[in-house]
């Protein structure tokens, strides 16, 4: 029975991996970008509740809201200040990348300058009974974090294969050129996706919040490399891959703290890595694509 206690914890934790995950998966999936910055976002919306919910004293549903509006314009903010220009010019890979970097530094810096580096405590926001089942207990924040992302995945897939934004969304990321030509504004449609990355990025920083309630201005870093890691995973620029990575992502790391050692959990995690990209370098749900030339 600890076993399986161990398997659903693990998906509690993978489900914010994933979240995050899919941020990463849709910005590479449309614009061929690794936005490092991505993980800092998770910071950023992590203040922006306890701004509003412990400094402010606003109400719960207040805070959420006003953290995926604020994240999500953050999103916008930060392709258009930081990575249209380069992408307009086509600049190389390697520039976009560095800009990405110097942006995480940027906000990790700035929230610092704010807050402190000193971690802030949060109190728990969504605390209900937990699920027994005979011998199994389920966490509150556990059950909440799956619940969450399996919906917020549904609702992605909902909108990039039914909406209108969904359909141009798909056709830049298969052609920009082509996209353009049949009068489709691939600007606002990138804008739109680290947008929609961003706000999910915040969803998964209240559901760290809820299960983990203690925020420091560097807790984006390892927490943004690990859902990049589950990304590519699954099979980066895949939204199934993305979620379907950050669940395993989450059951290797809490099965590790269980069986082996805590010391070695970041270790066996990127080995994983290591070995799937040895044997699936596109990952697990990633497709071969071929270039025309």
């Amino acid at each position: 029975m600890d076993f399986f206690s161990q398997i659903i914890n693990g998906l509690g934790i993978g489900s914010i991996y994933a979240l995050v995950a899919l941020g990463y998966s849709m910005v590479y999936g449309i614009v061929q970008l690794i936005n490092f910055a991505h993980g800092d976002i998770i910071m950023v919306g992590a203040y922006i509740v306890f701004v509003i919910l412990v400094m402010s004293g606003l109400p719960l549903w207040l805070a959420v809201l006003g953290s995926i509006l604020f994240c999500g314009i953050a999103g916008v903010l930060i392709e258009r200040i930081a990575y249209h220009r380069l992408l307009v010019q086509d600049a190389p890979r390697i520039s976009l990348l560095i800009t990405a970097i110097g942006v995480s530094i940027f906000l990790q810096n700035l929230f610092q300058l704010l807050f402190g580096s000193d971690p802030k405590s949060m109190p728990r926001m969504f605390v209900f009974s937990p699920l027994k089942m005979g011998g199994l207990e389920i966490t509150s924040s556990t059950i909440l974090n799956i619940l969450v992302s399996v919906v917020m995945m549904a609702c992605l897939q909902l909108m990039v294969g039914k909406m209108k934004i969904g359909k141009a969304m798909r056709a830049t990321s298969e052609d920009s050129g082509a996209a353009k030509l049949m009068g489709i504004n691939t600007n606002t449609t990138i804008a739109f996706t680290f947008g929609i990355g961003s706000a999910l990025a915040s969803v998964g920083a209240v559901l760290y919040c809820n299960t983990y309630p203690q925020i420091k201005p560097i807790m984006g870093g390892l927490l943004g490399l690990k859902a990049f890691v589950a990304a590519v995973l699954g099979g980066i620029g895949s939204i199934p891959g993305a979620m379907l990575g950050g669940y395993l992502l989450g059951v290797a790391e809490s099965l590790t703290n269980a069986y082996i050692s805590s010391n070695l959990t970041d270790a066996v995690v990127f080995g994983i890595l290591i070995i799937v990209l040895l044997v699936r370098p596109t990952g697990l749900l990633g497709k071969n694509t071929r270039e025309k030339v």
